[in-house]
């Protein structure tokens, strides 16, 4: 699939965070975050399905999940973006974009005026996707205050 793949090659609902599909995304992230920096290193609370405001599951033509993110809703009714990932075969595909579009949809209906959220620095191609969809770097916030090793990133909705 090209870049330009269009949105009807996938299909992105809501979706429990506790889903066994979104379990299994959020499983292979964290084994892909892990082997970069060769223990868990996120700082901050972890989050739950109490936590997160919406979570989405992306699938393909097929049905199969091959990407996830949610929005957990931190100060001033701000959403962090959380859990975003897509697998590793289906990055490339436009469905990353595809998602954060629908994050972006759900914060608006959240009454979120921006979505803010946390990388790794050693996350490059993370941090190239944000970067292109209009995030800016910002100070580390709230838990990532002083995390050495994660980059912060703010878009105004």
């Amino acid at each position: 699939m090209s870049a330009e793949a269009p949105s009807d090659t996938f299909l992105i609902d809501v979706e429990h965070f506790d889903s066994p599909d979104a379990q299994r995304l959020r499983a292979a992230q964290r084994i892909e975050i892990d082997s970069t920096y060769g223990a868990d290193t996120e700082p901050g609370p972890k989050p739950t399905a109490d936590s997160i405001a919406v979570f989405f599951v992306a699938r393909d033509e097929a049905g199969t999940p091959v990407g996830c993110g949610g929005l957990r809703l931190v100060d001033d009714g701000i959403a962090e973006v959380k859990r975003m990932y897509v697998r590793t075969e289906s990055r490339g595909s436009g469905v990353a974009a595809l998602i954060l579009r629908r994050l972006e949809e759900a914060a608006l209906d959240l009454g979120s005026p921006a979505l803010v959220l946390e990388t790794g620095m050693e996350q490059k191609g993370a941090i190239r996707f944000y970067e292109r969809e209009g995030f800016r770097r910002i100070a580390n916030f709230g838990p990532y205050v002083g995390a050495a090793r994660s980059v912060c990133f703010s878009k105004i909705l």
